[in-house]
C-alpha cells in the first residue's frame, strides 16, 4: 500500500550514499555471501532495508508491515490516521494511540529547543510552499496536468498575504495532550510530523530487527540512514555525505558508522531557483520563507534516528554557531554543518574522523 505521508526529506537527492553496499563477504566455508536489500515506498519517499545473512531476508517484510502501520498512524494525509483525524476534528479532543501522544510530545520538545524556529504545526505552511515531491529544480518549473496533458509551468512563490495569513496558526502551543487525547486550541493549526517521524520509525525498524536476531543490517527511511551492528567482517559502514548541488550525487566527505544513525538536512534537497534566488524546503516558522542563514546542510551522527531527525533541522534553523552550541551540549551526539563556501565544520568528537569523498 502507497500513501503520501510526510514531505521533509527525500531519498533520491538527500546527502546519504552508501558506498560499501555492493561488497561482498567470505563465509566461514569460504562461500561469498551477497547483502540482500528490499525496497518500498512509504512516506511519499523510498525506502530500503538491507541485511547480510540469508536467515535475515524474511524479516525485512516485517519490517515494510511495521512502516505502513506507522504510515497509518502519523500520516497527515491519509484518511482516518491519528493525525489526519486531529487535524481535521475542529479543535474537539480525539482518542490517539500511545505511540502517537509520544512522537507529539517530542516534536513539541524539539520545538521548544528550537525556540518555535521548527513546528509540528507548520503543515499550512508546507501547503503554501508545495515543495512535496520537488527535487532540485533550476528551471523552476512544476508540471500541470490539463486536457492536452502535462504542461510546464513557472513554479509559483506564493504571495506574501498568504504567508502572513498562515503564521499566526503556527504555534506549537497550540497541541493540547491530556493522556491519550489530543486536541488543537485553534481549529485551523494542522500538525505534520515531517522533521522527525521517520527517524522515530527507523528506531522501531531497528529495534524489530534486534528482536529477531538480526547482527547486522542497514536501514535507509528516505535518507535517515541507521546502522544495526557492523558489517559481517566487524567492519563500520562507511557513508558518505553528498556534496549540496553535485549532480552526479558525489560525496564531500565520509564517516564511520557503527551501531549509530546519520540523518542530514539541506537546502539542496528540495528547492527551485527563480530571479536568481534559491527557494528549499527548509522554512522559517517566523518569517514563512526559506531559511537564510550562510548554512547549506547539517548532518547528525547519533545513537537514535529520531534524535537525528529532529536535530538534523533543529540545528539547521538555528544556525553555525547556535546549532554547534546546542550539538556540543549534547552527550554522544555530533554534527558536521556545511557553509555556503563548501567548508565542513565537524563538532568536537568528529574533528579528525572525516575523510575525504568521491569528488
Amino acid at each position: 500500500m502507497k500513501h503520501r505521508m510526510i514531505r521533509h526529506k527525500t531519498a533520491c537527492s538527500f546527502l546519504i550514499l552508501f558506498f560499501l553496499l555492493s561488497d561482498v563477504f567470505l563465509t566461514g566455508c569460504g562461500q561469498i555471501r551477497e547483502p540482500q536489500t528490499k525496497t518500498g515506498f512509504y512516506f511519499n519517499t523510498v525506502i530500503s532495508i538491507t541485511v547480510y545473512r540469508a536467515e535475515d531476508a524474511g524479516y525485512m517484510e516485517d519490517c515494510f508491515s511495521l512502516c505502513e502501520t506507522y504510515e497509518k498512524l502519523f500520516s497527515r494525509t491519509l484518511e482516518g490516521s491519528d493525525i489526519y483525524r486531529i487535524n481535521h476534528s475542529q479543535g474537539e479532543p480525539v482518542t490517539v494511540s500511545g505511540e502517537t501522544v509520544y512522537l507529539l510530545e517530542q516534536a513539541c520538545y524539539y520545538a521548544r529547543l528550537s525556540g518555535g524556529r521548527i513546528d509540528p504545526t507548520v503543515a499550512l505552511l508546507d501547503d503554501l510552499w508545495n515543495f512535496s515531491g520537488q527535487a532540485g529544480n533550476e528551471d523552476a518549473q512544476e508540471t500541470e496536468v490539463s486536457s492536452g496533458g502535462s504542461v510546464l509551468q513557472p513554479k509559483k512563490i506564493p504571495a506574501d498575504a498568504d504567508i502572513q495569513s498562515v503564521l499566526p496558526h503556527i504555534t506549537y502551543e497550540n497541541i493540547h495532550i491530556e493522556n491519550n487525547t489530543v486536541s488543537l486550541a485553534d481549529p485551523l493549526s494542522q500538525i505534520d510530523l515531517g522533521f522527525i517521524a521517520k527517524g522515530y520509525i527507523a528506531d522501531k525498524v531497528k529495534e524489530l530487527l534486534l528482536e529477531k536476531g538480526v547482527k547486522s543490517a542497514l536501514i535507509n527511511l528516505g535518507g535517515n540512514v541507521l546502522a544495526l551492528g557492523n558489517k559481517p567482517d566487524g567492519s563500520a559502514f562507511t557513508i558518505g555525505m553528498q556534496k549540496p548541488f553535485d549532480e552526479q550525487g558525489k560525496a564531500i566527505a565520509a564517516l564511520s558508522l557503527s551501531d549509530r544513525s546519520l540523518v542530514s538536512s539541506g537546502v539542496y534537497e528540495r528547492y527551485f531557483r527563480q530571479g536568481g534566488r534559491l527557494y528549499h524546503h527548509i522554512l522559517d516558522t517566523k518569517t514563512g520563507y526559506p531559511v537564510e542563514n550562510g548554512l547549506l546542510g547539517v548532518t547528525i551522527l547519533s545513537g537514535s534516528s529520531m534524535e537525528g531527525d529532529a536535530l538534523s533541522t533543529t540545528c539547521f534553523v538555528l544556525g553555525l554557531t547556535e546549532g554547534m552550541e546546542l550539538i556540543e551540549a549534547i552527550p554522544g551526539t555530533e554534527a558536521v554543518f556545511i557553509t555556503e563556501d563548501y567548508q565542513l565544520h565537524p563538532s568536537s568528537g568528529l574533528s579528525g574522523k572525516l575523510s575525504e569523498g568521491t569528488s
